[in-house]
């Protein structure tokens, strides 16, 4: 089995890496509450740093739904916005480094943090990325597809009407009946794949395969606690993007933290 190096900054040399097989702790609902103390603790500690994540993310968010306005594509902003929480877990890497470095109590400053993200280009977690970003395309095309299956024949001439043929009419109902269904799998999958493997390719060498798995049999062996933890995620940023997305600013870095405590408690220490 290949040692792990721990830290976020690779090696120069690194050595071969194998699909190395990683104990997995018990989770429990506890875990998930001293997470997010620590994950509020994280975020207090450091507000400005914390928040300017949460603030570029939720101003992504502005500008990803004006440029739909202004392309008039409509149809694609209701999705668009449900979709855009996919995306989080690469969004909060700076702040899995934040906590990292929290956690073993070394200093830090916008250069350490910045150049940590900068360096993941030359490992895996760009991977990762290209699996977040694929799994939002398949949901913005199976919206597409039961769009143009399911309502051929509404207007969406404007944000209007759209939500008038959604939410008004029979047709509307089964298109939000099949989006809601498919959305909550590509979620689940993307929450299965992700909620562990992104913190672990950043604080560990470990391969992008590897991670998956071990994110696969983190939430296989504890079931109902990352299920209660899933839905916590879900509903705490579906509930921050209704003022105009400005809830982010806040829920996001603290989410971010809380995700990093909870790996550490899902997986043993890399030194271990």
């Amino acid at each position: 089995m290949t040692p792990t190096v721990e830290g976020s900054t690779p090696p120069e040399e690194p050595t071969p890496r194998g699909h190395a097989r990683l104990t997995v702790n018990t989770v429990t609902a506890d875990d998930i509450a001293q997470s997010l103390k620590e994950g509020l603790s994280d975020f207090l500690a450091r507000p400005v740093m914390s928040g300017f994540f949460g603030l570029f993310y939720a101003a992504f968010g502005i500008l990803l739904v004006w440029s739909l306005v202004w392309l008039e594509k409509i149809w694609m902003i209701i999705p668009a916005i449900v979709g855009f929480p996919l995306v989080a877990p690469f969004a909060a890497a700076g702040l899995y480094e934040m906590s990292r470095r929290l956690q073993r109590q070394e200093p830090f400053g916008w250069p350490e943090i910045l150049t940590v993200m900068a360096d993941q280009r030359k490992r895996e977690l760009g991977w990762m990325a290209f699996v977040t970003l694929f799994i939002l395309w398949v949901w913005f095309y199976q919206v597409r597809l039961w769009l143009a299956i399911i309502l051929q024949d509404a207007s969406f001439s404007d944000f209007d009407g759209f939500l008038n043929a959604v939410f008004f009419t029979p047709e509307g109902w089964t298109f939000l009946a099949i989006g809601t269904l498919v959305g909550a799998l590509l979620s689940a999958v993307l929450f299965t794949v992700t909620v562990v493997s992104m913190p672990m390719l950043l604080d560990r060498e470990a391969d992008v395969v590897t991670a998956m798995l071990t994110s696969i049999r983190v939430v296989a062996e504890n079931p109902v606690v990352m299920l209660v933890w899933a839905a916590i995620i879900s509903a705490v940023m579906l509930v921050s993007l209704v003022p105009a997305f400005l809830g982010l600013i806040f829920t996001l870095p603290i989410l971010g933290h809380t995700t990093w405590h909870l790996y550490r408690r899902a997986l043993p220490r890399a030194e271990e």
